[in-house]
């Protein structure tokens, strides 16, 4: 049984999406576990030749917390989803828009 469930899993990465939404998946992921106000958070995601910009908006209140102290929460999901990024195929760059 748990590999019929490890072989369905590799099915659904296998059916994935493009490069970026994998990205996009974790960086949403992650700020949700950091906001107060989840049904605020949207992500944007623009794919170009340069590679994909991430966009996420989310209430003024909790783009704090997005950003942390000195800037080192964003800092570490812009590492995360650069290194994703890196693994999948694509240049990332995350921004936040309060």
């Amino acid at each position: 049984m748990t590999s019929e469930v490890i072989e369905g899993m590799r099915d659904q990465d296998q059916i994935a999406e493009e490069p970026s939404d994998k990205v996009a998946d974790l960086v949403e992921y992650v700020v949700c576990g950091l906001v107060d106000d989840v049904d605020a958070v949207t992500l944007d995601v623009v794919d170009s030749d340069d590679g994909t910009l991430i966009e996420v908006s989310c209430a003024e209140a909790d783009a704090g917390k997005v950003i942390g102290r000195r800037g080192r929460t964003i800092k570490a999901i812009r590492t995360l989803a650069r290194a994703l990024g890196q693994r999948v195929g694509t240049s990332v760059e995350v921004e936040v828009l309060g």
